[in-house]
Formats: structure tokens, sequence, C-alpha cells
């Protein structure tokens, strides 16, 4: 799809699919240098596998699926395990005057990993039920399921602070 001997495909994807990649990374690990990490590592496997796309979507699928596995790697890492989660850094640096906003980030990020990472894709990064499924490479009804169970839990949550 692209020609590998130039860095047009690298500027494009950059700029087509950070921001996406860095809000998977960063519901993952929680913390914005090491989503920041992971996206450079992520574009890295990109530029070092050169791999081809059928289409853009197959295109982004496939980097967040690198960048979901670059995090979940980097969680399991010795070295992180011992590192205090930084929660002072808003998710997808949310304006401050959005209260409900970042209520309801709040709770998607106190969500187990199986249920956020989900729902992040889902709702933020709008992909249907069957391309999550493919990238996560997960069955269409477990991550049916997941979607249910994670949206009982957040409206649990957030009962109490909205009166549902």
């Amino acid at each position: 799809m692209y020609s590998f001997t130039g860095n047009e495909y690298i500027e494009k994807a950059v700029e087509n699919y950070s921001d996406a990649m860095l809000n998977a990374a960063y519901s993952i690990l929680k913390s914005t240098a090491d989503a920041e990490d992971v996206v450079q590592e992520a574009f890295l496997k990109y530029i070092r596998k050169r791999p081809v796309f059928n289409s853009d979507e197959h295109e982004k699928a496939w980097l967040i699926r690198v960048t979901i596995n670059t995090a979940k790697d980097m969680l399991k890492s010795s070295e992180r395990k011992n590192l205090p989660i930084c929660e002072d850094i808003l998710y997808n640096q949310i304006d401050e005057s959005q209260k409900t906003a970042n209520s309801v980030l709040e709770c998607v990020f106190n969500l187990e990993e199986k249920y956020r990472i989900i729902i992040h894709l889902y709702y933020y990064e709008e992909y249907s039920l069957k391309e999550i499924a493919s990238i996560l490479q997960l069955p269409l009804a477990t991550v049916g399921t997941r979607l249910s169970r994670g949206r009982k839990i957040l409206k649990t949550m957030l009962k109490g602070e909205f009166d549902l």
C-alpha cells in the first residue's frame, strides 16, 4: 500500500493513529510517559516489520494491537511492578470544566483491564464488537459479554454520583 523507500508512510501513520494508540496504551498503563514509550515502541515495530495492509482500518487495527500487546508486556515487566501509578494526569488531556467526563473516565480507569480496554475501543475508538474481537484475538461472544459487564459495573459506580 505504501512505499517503504521514504518516510511518508511513517508520517501518515503517526499523524493518523498516534492519538488512538496513545489512548489505548494509557487505558492500560495509566501513565502518560509509559504510554508514550509504548507508542514509540509500536512505531519502531511498524518500521522494522514493514507490514502490508489491505486498508487504512487494517493498518490502524494492527498498530493498536501492537500497542496493546506492548503495553501489557510493560505491565508484566519486573521493572514496573513497584512503580506507583500516576493518577494526576488526565486521560487524553480533558479540560477540568468537563467534570462529568472526568468522573466517567475515572470510573472507566477503575475497571479491570479486561473491561477497560473493550470499553475504550468501543466508545472512544468506535470499533464494532467484531473488530474488537479481531484486534484482541478474543471470541466475539467474550467481547460482548465483557462490554455488557463493564457497562453494568460502570452504571453501578456512577449511580451514586449521577443518581441514575
